[in-house]
C-alpha cells in the first residue's frame, strides 16, 4: 500500500537541508544594461566535485504522470549540483530527501512551487525525476558535465512507494498561475 506524502510550499528555509530555492525578490541585485535590466544576481552557486568539470545548461521538456503520482524511486547526482527553472508561470512539484545513505520513505520531502520559483538540489541530495502538474512543461536545467558516473538510482519496493495526491492541485492550477 502507498504511503500518502504530504505536499508543502516551498520555501528557501524548509528547502535549505536539500539545495537553494532559486526566485527573484524585489531589490536582490543591481541594474545592467545602461538601465535597462535588473539583474537578480547570483541566485545560486553551480556545485562540482571536480576541477575539470563544467558547467552545462539544457532545457528539459516533461510531460506529466498519471494521478495519484506513485514515488517508487529516488535518484541524486554525486559529482555535481543540478538546476531546474521553469519557463512558464506554472507550478511543479519537488520531491527530495537529504544527502547521503539510500533514502527511506520517511526521509522524502514533498513542496510545491508558486511557478515562479526553481531550485538547486545540492551534490548528492536525492530527488525524484521532474513532476510537473500541468500536461507539459519546460525548465532551463544547468547541471555538471565531465568524467565519472553522475547518477545513482534507488527504486523502493512495490509495498514500500510512497503517493502524491495531486487532484485538487490540478483542479486548481489555472488559479495558481
Amino acid at each position: 500500500m502507498a504511503t500518502s506524502i504530504t505536499i508543502e510550499n516551498l520555501t528557501a528555509q524548509a528547502f535549505a537541508d536539500f539545495g537553494d530555492v532559486i526566485e527573484a525578490h524585489a531589490g536582490d541585485g543591481f541594474g545592467i544594461n545602461q538601465g535597462f535590466t535588473w539583474r537578480h544576481h547570483k541566485l545560486a552557486a553551480v556545485g562540482m566535485d571536480q576541477p575539470e568539470d563544467e558547467a552545462i545548461i539544457s532545457i528539459f521538456s516533461s510531460k506529466n504522470r498519471p494521478a495519484p503520482i506513485a514515488i517508487n524511486m529516488m535518484e541524486r547526482h554525486p559529482l555535481g549540483s543540478q538546476a531546474f527553472m521553469p519557463l512558464s508561470d506554472t507550478p511543479f512539484l519537488v520531491v527530495v530527501a537529504k544527502a547521503g545513505a539510500e533514502p527511506k520513505l520517511s526521509d522524502l520531502r514533498a513542496f510545491v512551487t508558486n511557478g515562479k520559483q526553481g531550485v538547486n538540489y545540492g551534490i548528492g541530495v536525492w530527488h525524484h525525476p521532474l513532476l510537473i502538474l500541468a500536461p507539459k512543461q519546460d525548465f532551463l536545467v544547468v547541471d555538471r558535465a565531465g568524467e565519472g558516473n553522475n547518477l545513482n538510482e534507488v527504486m523502493f519496493s512495490e509495498g514500500q512507494c510512497g503517493q502524491l495526491d495531486v487532484t485538487e492541485l490540478i483542479n486548481n492550477l489555472p488559479s495558481l498561475i
